[in-house]
């Protein structure tokens, strides 16, 4: 039985001052063809396990400060017994079975990692969430410069992932220091692209070189 092909994704092309100069044909085999929502959800789940610092930590009986002598002998007293100062269960003892410094980072296998990535973008293809740029050049560092192509392309209101290409690594450090100071935007090249980077925000912006180096069949119009 022959495997139906999906319909390519088309997209238009702006520039930075938010005018349309063409259109590009994404073919969904190029990431991956179907979205497996479960590994999406592992993935995320493993990205922000090993963000967790690990660092809480309690007191716990032999850690606390205090005498370890008994309060008051065991019998004939009319009280209950009791052990020291120390014990769980007076105020100001340790803790019992309280949490220790630990790692909770975790790693699922490469080629699952590599596939929710491809997964992650061919969502934000579908959802009409990414926006292509045509081209990104900053004559200088600046922030307003940033800032006023997000308000050409309307989403300057709106947490935004920008992905910049091979092609773009001499402004890749232009780029990045006029877009550090803009509150929800970051800037990654495609090559650091993950699963989780790419979801969190609520747009995803791909310079043409970006989406070059994603989908190799892209055919530009």
């Amino acid at each position: 039985m022959a495997t139906e092909k999906a319909t390519p994704i088309t997209l238009p092309v702006m520039n930075a001052q938010g005018q349309n100069v063409g259109t590009v044909e994404v073919d969904p085999a190029d990431l991956g063809g179907k979205i497996n929502k479960q590994l999406l959800h592992e993935v995320v789940l493993m990205y922000l396990a090993n963000q967790r610092a690990g660092t809480h930590s309690t007191l716990r009986r032999g850690e606390v400060a205090g005498s370890t002598k008994k309060l008051f002998r065991q019998k004939g007293t009319g009280n209950a017994r009791i052990g020291t100062r120390r014990s769980a269960k007076r105020r100001g003892g340790g803790t019992a079975k309280g949490p220790k410094p630990r790692d909770y980072g975790y790693h699922l296998p490469k080629k699952a990692v590599q596939c929710a990535t491809r997964m992650a973008i061919l969502s934000k293809l579908q959802d009409q969430e990414t926006v292509i740029l045509d081209d990104l050049k900053l004559p200088e560092v600046r922030t307003k410069l940033v800032a006023d192509v997000l308000k050409a392309l309307q989403i300057s209101d709106k947490t935004c992932l920008l992905g910049i290409g091979g092609t773009d690594i001499d402004d890749k450090k232009t780029i990045y220091l006029s877009a550090r100071n803009i509150r929800g935007m970051e800037v990654l090249p495609a090559s650091q692209l993950n699963a989780y980077k790419v979801l969190r925000p609520k747009r995803l912006v791909l310079t043409k070189a970006a989406l070059q180096e994603l989908c190799k069949n892209a055919i530009w119009k």
